[in-house]
């Protein structure tokens, strides 16, 4: 039993054990609560006391007079009621004062963010995550082919066609290494005649006994420079073509064949890990996995199917050209050869025009001494 406290007459409640008040007090009450509203109730002065739990009266609220100050404003006037005396008599107040409200510390917990507020870096992460992931695939795939354990998909007539051209690219590689070879002698070769026709010219001038036949000679080898010239400009133009060919071409379509092997490989890798997974147990842990991997499977397997369409046209359309394009070339080369060495300086110079040849004059690209100042 807890000791009583002294007992106030500002107000005094008793409250029974099912937390109503005694009506014979109620009146009592509502006279001291209004004596205490007017006068400002300081709640901080007010106390519980228990006195005998068997008794019918189970707890008293006692609140003192009021001892501030006179000149602060009154608080309205509330009614009491059975619901009011009840809440008072409860131990743990249910309101908060602002003060209290500060000292609430706030409750941790996980923190979702929402979709424009996530953080640049976890997307990069999470990019990088996943290309680690393919990147683990694909290498396992291809060292599994070359170790001759796992399976690939092959398309026969597709991969033929790649051979051929990869073949083919090899060797229009090695013409036209050969064909520079030769306009670099041709070149030289010109270069030496020309020099040469030039000493037989001036000894024509200072030979008056030799002079017809250092003459002679001076215009056969200026004719032969001058011929040579017209060739080399032919053989340029060749090397230029089947250079462009070659280069550009066909080495934009072995990018287009090295993306659809990328997409093959990435495709039989996830075909591969779909078929270890379905061999394996099914339960709820699997089951995820097994979706998740059928889902990445049809995408690389569209990708593979997309990627395989566009060599297969890409591979028709440089059949067409290049078809055209050396025929063009090889005809020039043969034609302006032939010329050359029969001594046609007709036909050859016809050749030229035929294929829309320039051929460029000594000293044109040199700037003018009116430039140079």
């Amino acid at each position: 039993m807890a000791q009583e406290s002294p007992r106030n007459t500002a107000a005094e409640i008793s409250v029974t054990s099912n937390g109503d008040s005694d009506d014979t007090r109620e009146d009592i009450f509502q006279m001291d609560l209004k004596h205490g509203m007017s006068g400002g109730l300081n709640l901080s002065e007010t106390h519980i006391s228990s006195s005998n739990y068997g008794a019918t009266t189970e707890g008293i609220i006692e609140a003192g007079p009021y001892k501030g100050s006179s000149s602060q404003p009154t608080s309205p006037v509330v009614s009491p009621s059975r619901a009011a005396a009840s809440r008072l008599a409860r131990p743990d107040n249910d309101f908060l004062s602002p003060k209290d409200m500060m000292k609430v510390e706030p409750i941790s917990g996980p923190v979702v963010l929402a979709e424009d507020l996530k953080n640049p870096a976890m997307e990069k992460l999470d990019l990088v995550r996943k290309w680690s992931i393919n990147t683990y695939k694909c290498t396992r795939q291809i060292l599994s082919e070359k170790l001759g354990r796992g399976s690939r998909t092959v398309d026969l007539e597709l991969e033929a066609q790649i051979e051929i051209l990869r073949d083919n690219k090899r060797k229009y590689e090695h013409v036209v290494k050969l064909a520079q070879t030769l306009g670099s002698q041709l070149y030289q070769m010109v270069q030496t005649q020309r020099q040469l026709g030039d000493a037989f010219a001036d000894l024509s001038l200072k030979s008056p006994e030799l002079h017809e036949e250092f003459g002679f000679n001076a215009e056969t080898q200026k004719l032969l420079s001058k011929n040579g010239e017209t060739l080399l400009g032919a053989i340029n133009f060749f090397i230029c073509s089947v250079k462009t060919l070659v280069d550009k071409t066909i080495e934009d379509t072995m990018v287009n064949i090295k993306q659809y092997e990328n997409a093959r490989i990435e495709y039989d890798a996830y075909r591969t890990d779909l078929e270890e997974l379905n061999l394996g147990p099914r339960d709820a842990t699997t089951i995820p996995k097994i979706e998740q991997s059928q889902y990445a499977f049809q995408a690389y397997r569209e990708k593979y199917e997309k990627m395989r369409n566009d060599v297969s046209i890409k591979l028709k359309f440089l059949e067409e050209n290049k078809v055209k394009v050396l025929h063009n070339q090889l005809v020039l080369f043969h034609n302006a050869i032939a010329a050359y060495y029969a001594g046609n300086q007709k036909q050859l110079e016809q050749t030229l025009k035929q294929f829309h040849i320039k051929l460029k004059t000594p000293g044109a690209d040199a700037p003018s001494w009116l430039e140079e100042q």
